[in-house]
């Protein structure tokens, strides 16, 4: 497939069919955002044109190659008379090595800043930003598809068997492909995230992703602790994020408080596990592990949980950062009944959950 149509807006369109046909997750708001995208730069640069649509359809660095090697294939002789058509002189799109020294000194798009920076870093007015990649994010995570392949009459694999059994009153000649796509398989997710202290300035981003996971999958409980723990699902019914914390910061009586990780784990297991988690269901704990409980406590309730859910993931925001071990007594005790061990500094990392979820 290449760019042929004299239609602008009808060429990205199929550009981004073209991606969703190699497994890319581009949403229709993220073609609506593409085609806004081109339609406020120069399109005779080819270097913005690339970029603007790489800012919006590419989120995971590694289909960073196969991305290129798509807008290539696409775009390449088509961008190229847009360039010479183009009444405002503009630079070569240059050569992947080009490209890359570009971006080495400094050139990234406003996403990809986005995507980088540290939850640390960030400042109130940010969060309309953040709230919009959570959603893109939570997207990505609600429509991954599955191993498993249903009939469609519109699928790219063909399913042999029923192909042959279709075909078999015209002789065996092949007439009518059956066809399969792989199906949509929403996680089942139970969310516990620290609300503690030493957790402040990551913890109102991991509530908004909490949030728009809850929003878009649906299939999510959440809950928060400190010093105790608290089923909060009902609060992100709202649909303004900031009226959700504000409501559990004022209902939870230690918001912000010590860290029992241990005690919370146990109220968990004791009253909820039961009917939110089992066999199929990921559990993600969100905290940095400074806990002031008891170890033996946290090591116990960490075995628990883990032999009732499908997978056990902690993040940790402090994983960020170059320097830090898990040294914390509480982190080493917890680590050895987790099955993932990742980074949740920023939206970079965040979404490469969706990776973790199989």
């Amino acid at each position: 497939m290449r760019a042929t149509r004299s239609d602008l807006a009808q060429n990205v369109i199929d550009f981004t069919r073209l991606l969703r046909a190699n497994e890319f997750a581009v949403s229709p708001a993220e073609v609506h955002d593409a085609l806004r995208a081109v339609g406020s730069i120069d399109i005779g640069d080819r270097a913005d044109f690339y970029l603007a649509l790489r800012s919006v359809l590419l989120w995971s660095p590694d289909q960073r190659e196969l991305f290129d090697e798509l807008f290539e294939r696409f775009w390449g002789g088509w961008s190229d008379e847009l360039t010479r058509e183009s009444s405002t002189p503009s630079p070569d799109y240059g050569t992947d090595s080009q490209m890359e020294a570009a971006a080495g000194r400094g050139e990234y798009s406003p996403m990809e800043v986005l995507l980088q920076k540290d939850f640390s870093d960030f400042h109130p007015e940010d969060l309309a930003a953040v709230a919009h990649a959570c959603v893109e994010i939570a997207r990505r995570i609600a429509l991954r598809k599955s191993r498993r392949f249903r009939a469609t009459t519109r699928g790219s694999r063909v399913d042999a068997r029923r192909s042959l059994r279709r075909n078999l009153k015209h002789g065996g000649l092949i007439i009518e492909l059956a066809k399969l796509e792989r199906k949509i398989r929403k996680p089942k997710i139970v969310l516990i995230c620290d609300v503690s202290r030493s957790m402040e300035q990551y913890s109102v981003f991991l509530l908004q992703f909490i949030h728009s996971m809850q929003n878009v999958i649906g299939r999510v409980e959440s809950f928060v602790f400190s010093t105790s723990l608290h089923r909060v699902s009902p609060y992100f019914k709202h649909a303004d994020i900031m009226e959700a914390v504000d409501d559990i910061a004022h209902d939870v009586p230690d918001w912000s408080g010590g860290t029992r990780i241990g005690e919370s784990l146990r109220v968990f297991n004791d009253g909820y596990a039961r009917s939110v988690v089992d066999r199929r269901t990921v559990v993600i704990i969100l905290s940095d592990g400074l806990d002031t409980g008891q170890t033996e406590l946290l090591e116990e309730q960490m075995e628990r949980l883990h032999a009732r859910a499908a997978k056990l993931i902690w993040l940790n925001p402090l994983l960020g950062r170059e320097s830090y071990e898990p040294l914390a007594r509480g982190m080493a005790a917890a680590l050895a009944h987790v099955d993932v061990f990742a980074p949740a500094h920023n939206l970079a990392s965040l979404q490469r959950l969706a990776g973790m979820l199989n």
